[in-house]
């Protein structure tokens, strides 16, 4: 790592940056609908308090994005990103058929993250994201600000599609 590199800050989306709340319709019943669910995202309202920190952490810091939505949804969540005006950062994704809980793909990233350049914090709204990444010795801010249905938290955890 060189020492001039400036420290990361890691930011989820759904429910940290953006509202995704208007499309949780879509995971409840018996037939998820995963596809209308990720398409409505271009159309969620940025969370403010999200939007603060994310400002406020690009002064000392390199931000990056790190969120479970699927590759295929890359365009539009960079997009979003840049509509929102954002801070530029890389944005990583889980693979399209990847189904792990998201405390699995997110950890998994961070860590390769912690190996290449100090992460200052990851902020997150999903609490077992944010048990995992705390024992494994990453700094946390836990996104309440926002919140969850239970369909996300289930889609999160059992589906690993978010």
């Amino acid at each position: 790592m060189m020492d001039d590199a400036r420290p990361l800050a890691v930011f989820d989306l759904d429910g940290t940056l953006a509202d995704s709340g208007h499309r949780q319709h879509f995971l409840e019943g018996a037939r998820r609908d995963w596809g209308g669910f990720f398409a409505a995202a271009v159309d969620d309202p940025p969370l403010d308090e999200g939007v603060r920190l994310v400002l406020s952490s690009a002064e000392e810091c390199e931000i990056r994005y790190l969120t479970g939505r699927p590759e295929r949804c890359r365009r539009d969540t960079v997009a979003w990103l840049q509509e929102q005006g954002l801070p530029e950062g890389r944005v990583y994704m889980r693979r399209n058929d990847d189904r792990r809980p998201a405390r699995h793909t997110k950890l998994e990233i961070l860590k390769r993250l912690g190996r290449e350049c100090d992460v200052r914090m990851l902020v997150d709204d999903d609490e077992l994201v944010c048990d995992a990444a705390e024992q494994a010795g990453f700094a946390v801010v836990r996104a309440r600000w926002a919140v969850a249905a239970p369909s996300m938290r289930d889609a999160q955890e059992r589906e690993g599609r978010t």
